[in-house]
């Protein structure tokens, strides 16, 4: 499969997150959707269902990004979105507009937390959205709903805006922006995601409309 996915919404790259943000000029993103590794992989593979999540890949990719990515991140983007923002409050500014996920489906899970906090760069209220399980085979150990994507624009994008995402993981956020009418240029480094989330991407983009 060619390392390159592109449709008039969609440039998707199979590559390091920094080759492709160092492409671009200054807050040349109308808006930055990231959720990089947290670098708690080490810490979780040890047991419970995390265990299981980590076994094919195991826990060497899940390295937090340097202070070099937050650097060039918000650089190219006008405002940013970071899921599992807590963990990188050293390279983060002080958010009065964070975004708690909420996850009803994990309420009472000793080994699986059953919300997920972003930070963001908006000065506004902070929201909470809770989102039950897809009935969506996963393909990626951290894959986020694409109902969850759908959200995340509505509240803090316009449909033709132009959308960074560094590590693509699933795909979920290309298929939101698809039916949201957003551009989206986005990398995934490894090449069985990559494969995985261009197969899913053409499958669930095929039909006209999509009830997330």
């Amino acid at each position: 499969m060619p390392d390159h996915y592109k449709t008039d919404l969609l440039d998707l790259r199979r590559m390091d997150c920094m080759d492709l943000i160092r492409e671009f000029p200054d807050k040349h993103f109308d808006l930055a959707i990231v959720d990089p590794p947290y670098g708690i992989g080490d810490a979780l593979v040890a047991g419970g269902t995390w265990s299981v999540k980590y076994q094919k890949k195991g826990a060497a990719w899940d390295v937090k990004p340097s202070r070099e990515y937050f650097n060039e991140l918000f650089r190219v983007s006008k405002d940013w979105i970071i899921f599992g923002g807590n963990y990188f409050t050293e390279h983060i500014p002080a958010s009065r507009c964070f975004f708690v996920w909420h996850k009803p489906y994990m309420a009472g899970m000793s080994t699986m937390s059953n919300c997920e906090l972003a930070l963001t760069s908006f000065d506004r209220n902070a929201i909470c959205h809770s989102v039950n399980r897809e009935s969506v085979d996963r393909i990626h150990v951290c894959q986020k709903p694409t109902s969850l994507y759908k959200r995340v624009l509505t509240e803090f994008a316009q449909p033709g805006q132009h959308i960074l995402d560094t590590h693509l993981g699933s795909g979920s956020i290309a298929i939101a922006c698809h039916y949201f009418g957003a551009h989206l240029t986005g990398s995934e480094l490894d090449q069985d995601y990559f494969n995985a989330m261009c197969e899913r991407i053409q499958r669930e983009t095929r039909q006209t409309t999509l009830d997330l």
